[in-house]
C-alpha cells in the first residue's frame, strides 16, 4: 500500500472514476445499475467534501469513494450513503480500505454520525473491507431487485461513528 495514496477527487479525475465505476458494474456484483452515469450526473449526486480517489505511484486513479445524502430531512443530516469502487487490476492491494479510512476521517470531521451502504452478498471482498474498518451488517433485504434476469439480495451495512455522540 506504500505506493497508493488518497487525495480529494477532482473533475480532472472524471474519466478514470467513471471507467472504474463501469468496470465494477460490468463485473456484476457492484450495483443494480448497469451503466455509469455521465460526469455531470455523478457530480451532482455526490457531496463534494467527501469524495476521494486512490492513486498509484504513477498518479493513476485506481479507486474512488464518494457519498450521497440519504435524505433531505434535517434529522438525517448526519447520515450518508457511500459507494467505493476499485479498478479490477488494483484489487487485493488495500485500496478500498485506504479509501474507507479517508472517508471515515472526513465524515467524522464534518459531524456525520452514520455511513451506510448496500452490498451484494456475493461481493465478499467488499464485505470484508467494510468489516475491517468498523462497518456492521444491520440486515439483508431479500430479493430487493431484479438484476440481469435474477432477483438479488442486498446486505445493509452501517458504521456509526464512536467520535460523535
Amino acid at each position: 500500500m506504500a505506493d497508493i495514496t488518497v487525495r480529494p477527487m477532482t473533475a480532472d479525475d472524471a474519466e478514470r472514476v467513471l471507467a472504474i465505476y463501469q468496470a465494477g458494474l460490468d463485473g456484476g456484483h457492484a450495483s443494480f445499475e448497469t451503466t455509469a452515469p455521465i460526469w455531470a450526473a455523478f457530480d451532482a449526486g455526490k457531496l463534494p467534501e467527501h469524495r476521494f480517489v486512490a492513486v498509484d505511484g504513477d498518479d493513476i486513479v485506481v479507486g474512488w469513494i464518494a457519498v450521497s445524502p440519504t435524505s433531505t430531512r434535517a434529522v438525517y443530516a448526519g447520515v450518508v450513503e457511500h459507494s467505493v469502487y476499485v479498478d479490477p487490476a488494483a484489487q487485493g492491494r488495500g485500496v478500498a480500505r485506504l479509501l474507507l479510512e479517508a472517508l471515515i476521517a472526513s465524515t467524522e470531521a464534518a459531524g456525520i454520525w452514520t455511513i451506510q451502504s448496500g452490498v451484494f452478498p456475493e461481493n465478499i471482498a467488499s464485505l470484508a473491507a467494510h468489516e475491517r474498518v468498523g462497518f456492521r451488517v444491520i440486515g439483508v433485504r431479500e430479493r430487493v431487485g431484479c438484476h440481469h434476469g435474477r432477483w438479488r439480495d442486498v446486505v445493509l451495512l452501517e458504521r456509526r461513528s464512536p467520535a460523535i455522540t
